[in-house]
């Protein structure tokens, strides 16, 4: 029985593990960062676009699930609080959003530019769009 118990917790315990030993840096968890990318998409279009607004109380409970997911997947707040205070991260997760708006169509003082792309994010139902509303 000791035996049996022994086995048990030992399996457990390397079960735990490996999760740990498997886990790639929060930049390159792709679910993590897309969801950011889609973030800042959907906060570029609210600033350039006069008639489309940011969904602030749902972006803030998204942030608080995306960061339960990571907390899930087992980063720790040390780790998130790093990840997410990197300048490094940050100009990355920027600089893929700003690609995104320029491959869809965005120019750089042409408001209606931004807001097709919101209007096709909300239509579509993308992440980045669930963020958005119409005013």
């Amino acid at each position: 029985m000791k035996k049996l118990i022994l086995s048990a917790l030992t399996a457990s315990i390397v079960a735990a593990a490996v999760p740990a030993l498997a886990q790639v840096p929060l930049s390159q968890e792709k679910y993590i960062n897309d969801r950011l990318i889609a973030a800042r998409v959907a906060d570029r279009v609210r600033r350039e676009c006069g008639s489309i607004d940011a969904r602030i109380v749902y972006a803030w409970s998204q942030a608080r699930a995306l960061k339960r997911y990571a907390q899930n997947q087992g980063y720790s707040d040390a780790q998130i609080d790093a990840f997410l205070d990197s300048k490094q991260d940050k100009a990355r997760i920027y600089a893929a959003a700003e690609d995104y708006l320029t491959r869809n169509g965005a120019a750089k003082g042409d408001a209606e530019s931004y807001c097709r792309i919101g209007r096709a994010e909300i239509a579509s139902k993308s992440v980045a769009g669930s963020f958005l509303v119409a005013k």
